[in-house]
């Protein structure tokens, strides 16, 4: 049996984001809470690992996208290093998918808008958090809060330190579990995002 053959069922498909947006649609049909949480992780300037969990807002057609504070930890981790990696684990489904790609912003009109379907209250704590600066008290977080909604109102714009980050993947790899600890896995690699996916079994 050929691996096209063999990538039937759940791992059917010539196009790996579609194979994503599909485990997704199914996740969020039987996991109980945040299908869309991602373990996110990302390296510092010294080489030193990071790892958090994010929300993963959208499956495009040719990446991954996520939002955060522009001044955390993480966004400065991510300009450093122009590159890292998420994995997605379904317990429901018992399903994950690992992936690895190169980082951009997104600053633009999609940023507002999904800025703009937030609640009003998360729309205040993106400007009243200094994200992953320290913090004195949590009364001094809600006094910032109180001030941000007098300073912004009811219909407060999109903070210019507030935005996406874009993960175009040079590496998606399915995995479902197997009996025995014989699980199934495919990864998808290219070595830059112009070129074809190559699909490979691998050994669980």
């Amino acid at each position: 049996m050929s691996e096209i053959e063999a990538r039937s069922g759940k791992f059917a498909g010539d196009d790996p984001f579609e194979i994503a947006q599909r485990w997704m649609g199914e996740a969020t049909q039987s996991e109980l809470n945040d299908p869309n949480a991602i373990a996110l992780s990302t390296v510092d300037a010294q080489g030193m690992p990071n790892a958090r969990m994010v929300l993963l807002k959208e499956i495009e057609a040719d990446a991954f996208v996520f939002y955060t504070n522009y001044t955390s930890a993480k966004a400065a981790e991510l300009d450093q290093a122009g590159k890292a990696a998420f994995v997605v684990h379904w317990k429901s489904l018992r399903r994950q998918i690992r992936v690895r790609g190169i980082i951009s912003k997104e600053d633009g009109p999609k940023a507002d808008e999904y800025y703009k379907s937030r609640s009003l209250k998360s729309r205040l704590g993106a400007w009243a958090s200094d994200q992953s600066k320290p913090l004195a008290s949590r009364a001094f977080l809600m006094g910032q809060v109180a001030k941000m909604t007098v300073k912004h109102g009811t219909d407060p714009d999109r903070p210019p330190f507030w935005g996406g980050y874009r993960l175009t993947p040079l590496e998606i790899e399915f995995w479902a579990d197997g009996d025995f600890r014989l699980h199934d896995r495919f990864v998808w690699r290219r070595p830059d995002v112009l070129s074809g996916w190559t699909v490979t079994r691998l050994n669980p």
